[in-house]
């Protein structure tokens, strides 16, 4: 089990994403816990580093967790994302190891891995993703 908290954060139906270097499939930024460490603050950790952006703790909001198979992983490698949404201060740059970040719509869900096509069919079954 591969246990990674992320980042969801939609605009005008459409949601962040993000690709790694040397990956061809788009995910939701975030990334693992270091020891010690909390969901919140994995996830301001995670997304300072990955997008030179500082969430706001105070408006940290679960917004659900999804389990799938995991993205270039051996078959039975689970993933099980917990996702939180959040205001930030900041400009989004990718940075890390990020090479880049798209604005995608429902359109775009073969791009992305299992895990992040569970997510984004419970938010266009939500009319959140466009």
């Amino acid at each position: 089990m591969i246990d990674k908290i992320a980042w969801l954060h939609l605009v005008d139906g459409r949601i962040l994403s993000t690709r790694s270097k040397g990956k061809d499939a788009w995910y939701f930024p975030g990334g693992k816990r270091e020891p010690g460490e909390s969901d919140v603050e994995t996830l301001v950790r995670e997304i300072a580093e990955e997008l030179t952006v500082a969430l706001m703790p105070a408006s940290i909001s679960p917004a659900g967790t999804w389990e799938a198979q995991a993205h270039g992983r051996a078959s039975g490698v689970v993933v099980r994302m917990t996702c939180y949404t959040a205001e930030y201060t900041g400009a989004l740059t990718p940075s890390s190891e990020i090479a880049e970040l798209a604005w995608l719509g429902y359109a775009d869900r073969p791009r992305v891995s299992a895990v992040d096509q569970l997510i984004f069919d419970d938010l266009h079954s939500q009319g959140l993703l466009r």
